[in-house]
């Protein structure tokens, strides 16, 4: 699987209140967090967001609290894809729980805000087309391809139910 996509920065300990407040927890509606999503850190981030666009950010994104809300509002803004250089484990099943792919680069650091990437998930390949650099990551597993091309692990499941 290939992603595509401009690259929107952060840094370190994103948390998943940083994600999305939680005075936003009532609703389960995807495109409604979505649209609040980082509003803590960047309240236009929503209005910069294309469908398909990625996030690149520092160490133990996606800490805090365990809320499924963080990947969905992620997914709802549009992005295609997180890149960290790790993650907080409950928001790392939460993501793949969700369909949202994420791929751990202990050297996405240097990554620029506003390139655009080209990922290869099955050979963990980062390609930024503006400077050119190639960068590496943890390959995704196919299996976990499966649950994000399904639309997550629910759909994942019942589509296996029917085979």
């Amino acid at each position: 699987m290939i992603i595509k996509g401009k690259v929107h920065k952060f840094g370190d300990n994103i948390n998943t209140d940083d994600i999305i407040a939680a005075k936003y927890l009532d609703s389960q509606d995807e495109a409604f967090l979505g649209s609040k999503c980082m509003e803590n850190i960047d309240k236009d981030f929503f209005q910069k967001v294309a469908k398909g666009d990625i996030i690149v950010a520092g160490k133990n994104f996606g800490c805090g609290s365990s809320r499924e809300h963080a990947p969905v509002a992620i997914k709802g803004c549009g992005v295609s894809l997180v890149i960290a250089e790790s993650f907080a484990r409950i928001f790392y099943r939460n993501s793949i729980n969700v369909g949202l792919p994420i791929l751990v680069s202990k050297d996405c650091g240097s990554i620029s805000a506003g390139s655009l990437l080209s990922v290869d998930l099955n050979q963990g390949l980062i390609k930024d087309l503006n400077s050119g650099k190639i960068f590496s990551s943890e390959a995704f597993p196919v299996f976990m391809q499966e649950i994000i091309e399904a639309g997550g692990l629910l759909s994942w499941i019942k589509k296996k139910e029917k085979q």
